[in-house]
């Protein structure tokens, strides 16, 4: 079996790299999708009629419990994802699935009151998965494509796992007992997939000329990295935190704010118009591939970020001012969250590591702003619940579109100046 996997991976070495980039995509694209059914079932039960906790529905306790502990896993992953070697990639993120599977087993088990401990277990191996697994595709002429590939995974896997988990509840399957089903299910084709990605062989000699090689981190690395960038990786931090508070408020909530809307009944609107919209914004962060020079890219990526906090707030305007309709609205505040949201978790970094020809690795960077960004989601639903209860949904959404546009334009262009500058400087 050894050297037939030996074989697959020389064969993919000397492939042509639209074929490698194919073969990479189904890998990442597939381990990814089956991580969200250890992740994301347990949110098809309504879990009607259990007692409240913290003063919370019960569902809603669950779901910070789970985000604090995803959001605990990106600080780990800091340090895990960007010291780990290649050989020990595929290893890891079977057993850290395996972990999130015993974690639900205990959810099932365990009385109500307990619950919530296991979900919060669940979330902490689970967050370090996508560095692992992109750690795969870095550092490589065809990373853009690759990684928009992974990046469909999230849209296409949260809906799919959702929907095997309501038919489970369906056949009879409990609502505690469900998630951990659903992760059995998954737990073959998970198996199948890490093997393949596993067999990804490593960026050529072209690869790194082009992207700069990528190498296991230290402490004392990731440190004397930050602090060569401090600034500008700070002002990309402040953006990626205003978009993963607002893309998770607004996936969460979406139902809620449909129905203030007039949409209550009709959630298949939601799902009709974002997926397209979704697929459009990686389709085209995939041909930022074509940009050859890594310091252009870098200020495209920038360009394509700012833009989408843009398109947030100015279609919030329009629809306030009654040129648009809500439909088209939410459709655009979708756009411009993902246009911001998907480079920082692909390419984002990809470039700029290659720009500035810094031996690195991409998942340090995407962990550190991971980090602060579930940070700052679990900070806006505290501050929702318990400092404005009283604000309806569809206001604090607006609050937060007009919020996510001034802030993430104003620090994506000092982040553009800083790096440009930066550049100057070290080429005299």
């Amino acid at each position: 079996m050894k050297s037939f996997g030996n074989s697959i991976t020389k064969w993919l070495a000397g492939a042509n790299g639209l074929v490698l980039s194919l073969y990479a995509i189904v890998a990442a694209f597939s381990t990814y999708s089956c991580m969200y059914a250890f992740r994301k079932p347990f949110s098809a039960a309504s879990y009607e009629g259990i007692d409240d906790l913290w003063g919370l529905s019960f569902k809603s306790a669950i779901v910070i419990a789970q985000v604090l502990g995803y959001t605990l896993s990106k600080f780990i992953g800091i340090k895990v994802v960007s010291e780990m070697g290649r050989n020990s990639r595929g290893l890891a993120i079977l057993a850290l699935i395996s972990v999130a599977e015993i974690a639900l087993l205990g959810f099932a088990i365990v009385p109500v009151k307990l619950k919530w401990i296991f979900l919060f277990l669940n979330g902490i191996p689970l967050g370090m998965v996508w560095g692992l697994v992109f750690s795969f595709l870095e550092g490589r002429r065809f990373t853009e494509l690759m990684g928009a590939g992974l990046c469909a995974s999230f849209i296409f896997a949260s809906g799919f796992v959702k929907s095997v988990g309501k038919w489970l509840l369906l056949e009879g399957v409990s609502d505690f007992w469900m998630p951990a089903a659903v992760g059995g299910i998954f737990a073959l084709p998970l198996l199948f997939f890490v093997g393949m990605l596993s067999l990804v062989p490593n960026p050529s000699a072209e690869d790194e000329e082009l992207r700069t090689r990528r190498d296991p981190m230290t402490g004392a690395q990731r440190k004397a990295f930050f602090m060569q960038f401090a600034w500008g990786l700070t002002s990309l931090i402040i953006v990626y935190i205003m978009l993963t508070a607002f893309r998770d408020f607004r996936d969460n909530f979406m139902a809620e704010i449909l129905a203030q809307l007039g949409f209550g009944e009709a959630p298949e609107i939601f799902t009709t118009t974002e997926i397209p919209v979704t697929i459009g914004v990686l389709v085209m962060l995939a041909f930022v591939m074509f940009i050859r020079s890594n310091m252009i890219a870098l200020t495209v990526n920038h360009i394509i970020i700012g833009l989408g906090c843009a398109a947030v707030g100015a279609s919030t305007w329009l629809f306030h001012q009654g040129l648009i309709g809500p439909i088209p609205w939410i459709m655009l505040t979708g756009f411009g969250a993902y246009m911001g949201y998907i480079p920082f978790n692909c390419i984002l970094f990809e470039r700029l590591i290659a720009a500035f020809k810094y031996p690195s690795n991409a998942g340090f960077l995407i962990y550190l702003a991971d980090a602060f960004g579930y940070l700052g989601s679990v900070a806006v639903l505290f501050y929702k619940d318990f400092f404005v209860s009283d604000m309806d949904w569809l206001t604090f959404f607006t609050y937060a579109c007009y919020a996510l546009a001034i802030i993430g334009v104003v620090f994506t262009i000092f982040a553009i100046i800083y790096f440009e500058r930066r550049k100057l400087l070290l080429n005299r």
